[in-house]
Parts: structure tokens; C-alpha cells; sequence
């Protein structure tokens, strides 16, 4: 069966019942959906250490919403891929969020025949389905670092191409950092 859409998800009002324990009167989950997410740091990590990436491009979510660990795999993927084909080494890339929380959907059958499989409302709390971040207003999502402003002119202009991925209004703020002198 498909992944339902992100709408049913997008926008917070309260957060179920999802919690995870291994004393099994105490779990409302009884399991964990696999994590799609394969990296949070990506690029030159050595080099962002040493501070010779100056120039930080942090999107900040400027709402509360809920991003689903299926979107922000997507752009991780499109984001990594297009600074290591136009600037390869020369950047630094961070995902902020982890996705902790466990999404359910109570799966409904269509048809003929379906209202005698179907339970209707009774006993309704879904099974897991997949798992989403939780961001509020102001939270980071993702950070890139690069070292010139024609390499942040090419990750602010990747970082705009993935917007429509997210479910929130999102905001790219702009942080150049002095690099620290050392005296002998």
C-alpha cells in the first residue's frame, strides 16, 4: 500500500499516544518503524572544524510543523548531490532535526465487501506508519557552510529548490563568521 500523504500529518494539533518502552504494559507502540535517514553530517567536516567555511546558511522553519523523515531523506539526497556535483569539497552540510515521533494511521478498506472487514471507529489508533521531526517556529533544519560568496550564491539557490519538500514556511538566514586569529 502507498505511504499516505503528508497532509494528514503536516500541521500539529496534538500529539497521540506514541510512546516506545520495552515494559510492554507502558509501550503504546508495539513497533518502531525503521529510520529512513542514512546521514545528518555531510561534506568537508574537517575542514568546517578548522573554520575555514566562514559563510553559514541555516533554513529555519517559521512555524510549527510536523516533517516526516521521508522529506528530509529527499532533501538531504538532492541537496548532497547538487553541492558535491557544482562545489565538491567545499562545503559542509547538517540536518538539525531527528525524527522521533511515531506516526499511526488506521488503515480502511474500499470496496465491496469492505464493511465486513472494516472495525469502523472501534479500537481506532492505527499502526505505525512512519516517523516525523516535530519543528516548532524558530527550529533549525538544515545548515550549510562554504568558504566563498559564489559558493553561498550556488548552496542558497540549492537550498530554495528543496522548499517545496517541506510542509512549513521556511526562511534561509545568512551568519558570516570572522575567522579567529591565533598570535604567537
Amino acid at each position: 500500500m502507498a505511504v499516505r500523504k503528508a497532509a494528514s500529518y503536516s500541521r500539529r494539533h496534538a500529539v497521540p499516544y506514541t510512546r516506545v518502552s520495552r515494559v510492554k504494559g507502558k509501550a503504546f507502540i508495539k513497533a518502531v518503524p525503521p529510520h529512513k535517514i542514512t546521514k545528518f553530517t555531510m561534506g568537508n567536516q574537517a575542514a568546517f572544524e578548522e573554520g575555514k567555511f566562514p559563510i553559514k546558511l541555516t533554513v529555519v522553519s517559521l512555524e510549527d510543523c510536523q516533517v516526516r523523515n521521508y522529506a528530509i531523506e529527499a532533501c538531504r539526497q538532492y541537496i548532497n548531490k547538487q553541492l558535491d556535483t557544482l562545489i565538491p569539497g567545499q562545503y559542509f552540510f547538517r540536518i538539525f532535526p531527528y525524527p522521533h515521533h511515531i506516526q499511526r494511521e488506521n488503515k480502511m478498506l474500499t470496496g465491496a465487501g469492505a464493511d465486513r472487514m472494516s472495525t469502523g471507529m472501534q479500537l481506532s489508533f492505527g499502526k505505525a506508519a512512519g516517523k516525523a521531526a516535530i519543528i516548532k517556529a524558530g527550529g533549525k533544519i538544515f545548515m550549510l557552510a562554504v568558504a566563498t560568496p559564489k559558493a553561498e550564491a550556488i548552496g542558497r539557490k540549492v537550498l530554495k529548490t528543496v522548499g517545496p519538500k517541506l510542509p512549513c514556511r521556511k526562511s534561509i538566514l545568512t551568519e558570516h563568521v570572522n575567522p579567529v586569529l591565533v598570535l604567537n
